[in-house]
């Protein structure tokens, strides 16, 4: 039994890198969905077929609880498959979760109302999908109150960084970021809600300047989970080790996977149910 780690394609490792290191005793199972990325371009019932195919994935990899380490998917089909497909001995969590715990500074198990807190302009960076789905600011809305959210949709960038063409990530970033700034000049904090934009973070870092505090998701991600499995040790599993499964050619995702850690990542071709 291991921890399953979904995307849509090699963002997700930024989380997984971040687990690994927060938790080295913990087996993981990596699936990335590269043969149909990305899914920010893709409507919500495609969003959901294909994220509810990989899970299941990753149920049949012995993985008793995965993390959506994909904002688009935890936007457009968590909710729906907490409520109607996932099995009752499983779990599947997002990625908003930490991020706002972060931002409001009250855990996710604090219903007390809304009320305000400390940051009042937030920049949300994500996928076009993620964007219209309002996701975030519905989450935060029942969390915080008095928070003005401008949200920006980045087309390209998670194609840029799949194709392994930085430079036009770094281009098209500085390009929305640009965008974002003529709505709101000065935001409090940004958001990067995709995990593909840790990869180019320190670019979004620039482009802000030194005084917008800058929520990326991997480390809050990995402390979030260290303390659910803390709380849920039966969900951690045994052994150690990763194992990495792609729906794309496994010898080019190694390839572009090795390029973004830094160290040699196998895929393995996925067998989907």
């Amino acid at each position: 039994m291991a921890v399953g780690i979904f995307d849509s394609g090699l963002g997700g490792l930024t989380v997984l890198n971040a687990v690994t290191g927060r938790l080295p005793d913990t087996a993981l199972v990596y699936f990335g969905d590269n043969a149909h990325a990305p899914y920010g371009v893709r409507d919500a019932d495609d969003i959901y077929q294909l994220t509810t195919r990989g899970v299941q994935c990753l149920f049949d990899e012995g993985c008793d609880l995965v993390i959506l380490a994909c904002n688009t998917a935890s936007a457009a089909a968590l909710r729906r498959m907490q409520e109607s497909w996932v099995p009752k001995d499983k779990r599947v969590l997002g990625v908003f979760v930490p991020l706002i715990e972060a931002l409001t500074e009250r855990k996710w198990g604090d219903n007390s109302p809304p009320r305000p807190v400390a940051v009042e302009t937030v920049a949300l960076f994500a996928t076009p999908a993620t964007v219209s789905s309002r996701a975030f600011q519905r989450e935060l809305a029942f969390r915080a109150i008095g928070v003005d959210v401008e949200a920006q949709p980045c087309a390209g960038v998670v194609d840029a960084i799949e194709m392994g063409d930085m430079i036009l990530a770094d281009a098209l970033v500085r390009s929305h970021v640009e965008a974002l700034l003529r709505r709101m000049p000065k935001p409090q904090a940004a958001i990067l809600g995709c995990t593909h934009y840790p990869l180019v973070e320190e670019v979004f870092r620039d482009a802000l300047g030194p005084d917008v505090a800058v929520y990326s998701q991997p480390d809050l991600v990995a402390e979030a989970l260290a303390d659910y499995l803390a709380r849920h040790p039966d969900k951690r599993g045994g052994g150690s080790g990763s194992k990495f499964l792609t729906t794309g050619n496994p010898k080019s995702v190694s390839n572009k996977a090795t390029q973004f850690l830094r160290r040699r990542i196998e895929f393995q071709k996925a067998e989907m149910p």
